[in-house]
């Protein structure tokens, strides 16, 4: 995926993220499936790609898909997250590039996309439960199981991101063995014929991009934990490789076995499918397993999301970006108020629906990737010779061109949203615009403790043409 670099060079401010020594640091393999769940869970979620599109579109989609967008945003990762290994993660990179003010949008835009993304964990759970449990498809019994639920999952996150990691392994685990098991019975039935089945007079775009996008984003998630991680310069690279290829495998099996071991009626193929795929394929046994996996795989994907929101609040705070008491640890050393404040937007964004939950989230993460994308063109650009313990091996130009594909894509699913989703993301982005500045007053007039973390050095750069410029 790249090289780690033995040069001398200028550095970008030695950053050690503000920690007691006590709490456990994450290890490659919980960090391997932490970032399993940031993007994937597994293929659940991906059948609407076979409804959108038939099967040939919908696997060579999560073919190609991969190589224009989750391969350069887990590159720019590992470089950037190893440039700059702190809990602030792409809040920092953008502030260092582009000045603080964009690095609060940036941390405003992305929160927000991933409090609303841990919405849909709870609801696509007890989605998975209604068949054995009717009661909790709706009214007020879903309300509770919603609600407790969340209280549940909000706990584990408050003892501990360690914890946190082994849990996501053994969900990984259980949630990825029942379609190993689906392949293998599926054998006997397999016609690879109908893997090639296309209609392009009959693609639903908006929804199959969206499928793609939003089951193959959110790699940089991942760099808002890189202050917990124990040597993030060389753990956070290897994690990142193993894990794109768990996420890339996780979704293309179980969809060649679907695809190829039934006959296809598109319309079938909605959230939740391949638990009625693994009925007719291994029994009632299977397919008990497959919603089982399912619901666990919501529970993993919740825990890691809430994990990286609520230290990203906590690494603004480190740099000041935000009022000092997000910046307080509980007793286990996790970003308590964080963890609150993640878990409340979770709670009141839950009433939307699974369609308007994507589509909003993948607006507000296509800014916040904009963003990336020309803080590390920037960086490249102004630091050439800064220290990147990981480096991708490309030039500034090859750095920019990496850049272009994604962009175009992000510039379609933009196109492709509707105009709903379009106005309540641009009040949302307006209202970040906005928030900044009145934190900046409610600072001056010292209403609230704003201090950057004296365990964390400024972030500056030197180099033999100019004086020393901090970036705060």
């Amino acid at each position: 995926m790249g090289q780690y670099d033995s040069t001398e060079y200028i550095n970008i401010g030695e950053v050690q993220t503000p920690r007691l020594d006590n709490f456990k640091k994450v290890s490659v393999l919980p960090l391997i499936f932490l970032i399993f769940y940031e993007v994937s869970g597994g293929p659940f979620g991906v059948e609407d790609s076979v409804q959108a599109a038939g099967p040939f579109l919908a696997l060579l989609g999560f073919l190609v898909f991969p190589f224009i967008w989750s391969i350069p945003e887990a590159l720019i990762t590992a470089e950037m997250g190893t440039m700059f290994p702190e809990n602030g993660g792409y809040v920092v990179w953008v502030a260092a590039a582009l000045g603080p003010y964009w690095g609060f949008q940036q941390g405003w835009m992305k929160w927000l996309s991933g409090v609303i993304d841990n919405a849909l964990y709870p609801v696509l759970f007890l989605d998975y439960l209604k068949s054995a449990i009717p009661a909790l498809g709706g009214g007020l019994p879903r309300i509770i199981a919603v609600l407790a639920l969340t209280l549940v999952l909000t706990y584990m996150n408050y003892r501990g991101l360690t914890i946190v990691g082994w849990v996501a392994v053994l969900l990984g685990v259980f949630s990825i063995l029942p379609f190993v098991v689906m392949g293998l019975v599926s054998i006997p039935k397999l016609k690879p014929s109908r893997w090639f089945v296309v209609n392009m007079h009959d693609v639903d775009w908006n929804l199959y991009l969206n499928t793609l996008f939003w089951n193959l984003n959110y790699w940089d998630s991942i760099s808002t934990l890189a202050g917990e991680v124990d040597n993030p310069k060389k753990t956070l690279p290897k994690a990142l490789f193993y894990a794109l290829i768990l996420v890339v495998l996780g979704y293309f099996f179980p969809l060649l076995v679907g695809t190829g071991a039934l006959p296809l009626d598109r319309e079938l193929w909605t959230d939740g499918y391949f638990s009625d795929i693994a009925k007719m394929l291994g029994g009632v046994w299977l397919r008990w397993w497959i919603q089982a996996a399912a619901a666990m795989s919501n529970m993993g994907m919740f825990v890691a999301e809430m994990s990286s929101d609520s230290f990203q609040l906590l690494g603004m705070a480190e740099r000041g970006m935000l009022p000092e008491f997000f910046g307080k640890r509980s007793k286990y050393g996790t970003p308590l108020i964080g963890i609150l404040f993640s878990a409340s937007g979770v709670i009141l964004l839950s009433w939307l629906s699974f369609q308007e939950i994507v589509a909003a989230e993948n607006f507000l993460y296509c800014f916040g990737m904009i963003l990336e994308f020309i803080a590390f063109v920037r960086l490249r650009m102004k630091y050439p010779a800064a220290s990147r313990p990981y480096k991708i091996p490309v030039g500034t130009v090859g750095s920019v061109l990496m850049c272009i594909p994604p962009t175009i894509l992000i510039c379609v699913v933009l196109a492709l949203s509707s105009l709903k989703v379009a106005v309540i993301s641009l009040v949302a982005v307006l209202i970040g615009l906005v928030m900044q500045p009145g934190l900046k007053y409610v600072e001056k007039r010292r209403w609230l403790k704003f201090s950057i973390s004296s365990e964390l050095d400024d972030l500056h750069v030197s180099d033999h043409h100019s004086t020393d410029s901090s970036i705060r």
